[in-house]
């Protein structure tokens, strides 16, 4: 069978949890004798947007579009007819018997019906709310709050100070960019965006953009609600219907989606498989200290700073029994990494960069609490999968897929939702009392195997090539 799997980024340079998951489930299926392609988005600046490359990663090939966020309006954030145009041309060139859509950020909703046209089937894993939120899939308002209902007029406020695309200045500059390197070779890139960091960090300094005018601001949140609405609208009539089974990694968003409208019978719960063969050769080990660290994006729905606000308000004597690691790449959301590292030297943390894949195993054995203190509705956390894997303890906030997969007790401890109290006052029990981590995992945690994840999904894609060939002949005179 030819797979397709298709995703908003991909490693290397992009390794979170969906981003990974992809990984692994084609390398399974391709172990299963299946033919597989990624198909994926990258940005660029020194290549021509809306170009091709192709390369491998992992033993798979992948196809991979440049998208630099050349959008002249919110609507091309989901709606690009030429990169529906692209994506045609390699359903041609690859014919897959079944794609399977991880995610459909950086690409077009085109996509999903141009497979549909060709009555190649369609499966989709809900990682996120993309579907229902065009901020990050979050489901978090620019305050930080969660989006607890959808109301437009609050969405297009939201988005009002969300930077969806690139400026005509930055445009201009990627264009000149990509020129130089197709003539010289020389990838300028790199220093652009160092010195457009210089740049952002000079003006925030200088007190950053004036109000603007009131009244073309409010007319930018009449469009942006216009535009959500209209999202919203093209979401459910033309992905939805195209969809043959959509999979959900945890209940709580499952629950989320049958509220947004999709029937309860066309998503599947399909928890996530992870490639145990990581784990099966790392034995936990043992310090005097109690070792606690977050693993995972140095981000500000990710709330490490929370773990690190929470471990000032610990007492001299508590935090002398312990020692704190943050694992995260620097590379993104540069202002923010820089209050962590404020705030980690304030405190005595560490904050240790990015772990390479090989190495999270060993990371995770050698961590006596894993916090997750996330502040939006997380799906199905890979290092929480991970960290039970492992028999690591777990700290994590107490609402959406962290909750759900962290038994109270058992494989770890919950703390209310962004309360820096509440965590700390759970820090130091924990760390006063050692023995309440020795507790857990006293029985085994069931975790699934990618082998048995690409096994089951093997099992949906074969259900929705004949179900598609069923009413194909139906349609018959």
């Amino acid at each position: 069978m030819k797979v397709l799997l298709v995703v908003h980024n991909f490693l290397p340079n992009h390794a979170a949890g969906t981003e990974v998951y992809t990984l692994q489930l084609g390398q399974e299926l391709a172990r299963r004798g299946h033919e597989v392609v990624v198909f994926t988005a990258e940005k660029d600046i020194s290549l021509a947007d809306l170009s091709v490359r192709e390369r491998e990663y992992g033993g798979l090939r992948v196809v991979e579009l440049i998208n630099n966020l050349h959008y002249a309006d919110l609507r091309e954030t989901w709606e690009q007819p030429r990169i529906t145009a692209i994506f045609e041309s390699w359903l041609e060139r690859l014919a897959p018997d079944v794609v399977h859509f991880q995610h459909l950020w950086y690409l077009s909703v085109g996509c999903i019906e141009a497979c549909a046209a060709r009555y190649v089937p369609v499966i989709f894993t809900l990682h996120d709310y993309w579907l229902q939120c065009a901020r990050y899939g979050q489901r978090v308002h620019a305050d930080s709050s969660i989006c607890h209902t959808i109301e437009f007029r609050r969405c297009g406020e939201c988005l009002a100070s969300f930077k969806f695309a690139q400026s005509s200045t930055e445009r201009g500059l990627a264009r000149w960019i990509a020129r130089v390197r197709g003539t010289t070779g020389l990838n300028l890139g790199p220093a652009a965006r160092g010195a457009a960091r210089l740049a952002q960090g000079w003006k925030d300094g200088r007190g950053g953009p004036s109000a603007g005018d009131a009244s073309a601001a409010a007319r930018r949140v009449e469009l942006l609600t216009e535009r959500v609405a209209e999202r919203d609208h093209t979401f459910r009539e033309r992905i939805v219907p195209n969809v043959h089974r959509f999979l959900s990694p945890s209940h709580f968003l499952l629950r989320r989606f049958v509220e947004w409208g999709i029937p309860e019978e066309r998503i599947q719960f399909l928890r996530t498989g992870i490639d145990l063969s990581r784990f099966g050769k790392v034995e936990r080990t043992r310090s005097e200290k109690v070792r606690v660290a977050f693993l995972g994006t140095l981000a500000p729905h990710k709330a490490p700073h929370l773990l690190l606000e929470a471990w000032q308000r610990l007492s001299p004597e508590l935090a002398a029994k312990a020692e704190l690691v943050l694992y995260g790449p620097f590379q993104h959301n540069h202002e923010y990494v820089a209050e962590l590292q404020r705030l980690a030297g304030a405190v005595g943390a560490r904050l240790a960069g990015s772990l390479a894949r090989n190495d999270v195993p060993r990371a995770l054995c050698s961590t006596d609490l894993l916090v997750v203190p996330s502040v939006w509705w997380e799906n199905s956390p890979l290092v929480i999968v991970e960290g039970i894997a492992t028999r690591t303890p777990m700290l994590v906030s107490d609402l959406g897929g962290m909750a759900e997969l962290v038994q109270p007790g058992h494989s770890g401890y919950h703390f209310k939702v962004g309360d820096v109290e509440d965590l700390a006052r759970k820090l130091a029990e924990l760390i006063g009392d050692r023995s309440k981590l020795d507790a857990l995992y006293r029985e085994p945690e069931p975790i699934k195997s990618v082998a048995r994840d690409a096994e089951q999904i093997e099992e949906i894609y074969f259900e929705a090539i004949d179900a598609l060939r069923a009413a194909r002949l139906t349609e018959r005179p």
